[in-house]
């Protein structure tokens, strides 16, 4: 198994949109892409500024057409960022410059391993991925299902490309549509707390900044402290909530709400949706 300070191999990632954009920041930060990195997108603006990266060599397709198939051709690791519907043809224009032993990841939710290995061939290693969008800031949660040609050596690499963005888990290809619901859209489901908290400080008479800062650093301030405590959440909201005091009361009234219900059902219908996708409802 590769060293975790080795040079990761050439890297190649095909639609460098936000997530891709991401993960390329957090492979350049690393300074773990020492075979380089080449990207592509549709336009010469969004080229440029990944261009300005360390390292990076970005294609603008709308000036060169055999971008993706030049991209995928020079790398060892092949990242498929474009949108799902997208990803088929994608992977029929680069099949045939793709060298055997190649691992291709993908980065699209809802198309499932099945489809990639199909259009590619099993020359191919295939790995399907999840991060979420604090890849932007190195702390993303990223989800790897392994597809049937792809063995540890192949998880363990791109684990190593993952983990220069975040946190990464294992898992079966069937928990990859269960692990979106939490850790894929999770992050919406936070800032829709934040905006109902700060809406709530609004109320009690703060303007808009300071309605706005003390939202946003409550919910930082007590994820810095999750992390920094190693801490189960449940015994630190003990540890804040006094008996008989003003924070009892609040949760009271959050628990009369039934969170855990609500989160379940919220859950409950992105999964739902994952399986309308994978199945290709429109």
């Amino acid at each position: 198994m590769a060293r975790e300070s080795e040079a990761l191999p050439p890297v190649a990632i095909l639609g460098a949109g936000s997530m891709g954009g991401a993960i390329l920041r957090g492979l350049v930060r690393s300074g773990l892409a020492g075979g380089g990195v080449t990207v592509t997108n549709r336009t010469a603006a969004k080229a440029s500024a990944l261009g300005e990266l360390s390292g990076v060599e970005s294609i603008a397709l709308e000036a060169r057409h055999d971008g993706n198939t030049a991209a995928a051709a020079s790398a060892d690791i092949v990242l498929v960022g474009v949108k799902p519907a997208m990803v088929p043809d994608l992977l029929r224009e680069i099949a045939p410059v793709l060298r055997a032993g190649t691992i291709v990841v993908s980065l699209a939710a809802g198309v499932t391993i099945e489809t990639f290995e199909q259009i590619l061939g099993p020359d191919v290693a295939v790995i399907r991925s999840m991060p979420n969008t604090p890849a932007v800031v190195g702390k993303a949660v990223t989800g790897i299902a392994a597809g049937s040609t792809a063995g540890p050596e192949v998880v363990a690499v791109v684990r190593r490309l993952f983990e220069t963005c975040g946190a990464v888990v294992e898992v079966p290809e069937s928990q990859i549509d269960a692990l979106s619901t939490i850790s894929g859209s999770g992050p919406a489901y936070v800032f829709l707390l934040i905006e109902e908290f700060t809406k709530a400080a609004r109320g009690k008479g703060f303007a808009d900044a300071e309605a706005r800062l003390l939202a946003e650093q409550t919910f930082i301030g007590a994820a810095a402290l999750l992390e920094a405590s190693g801490e189960d959440p449940a015994e630190l909201r003990r540890q804040v909530t006094s008996p008989k005091g003003t924070t009892e009361r609040a949760i009271a009234v959050l628990q009369a709400a039934r969170l855990d219900e609500v989160f379940a059902e919220a859950t409950d219908a992105a999964l739902a949706r994952a399986r309308e996708l994978a199945a290709g409802g429109a």
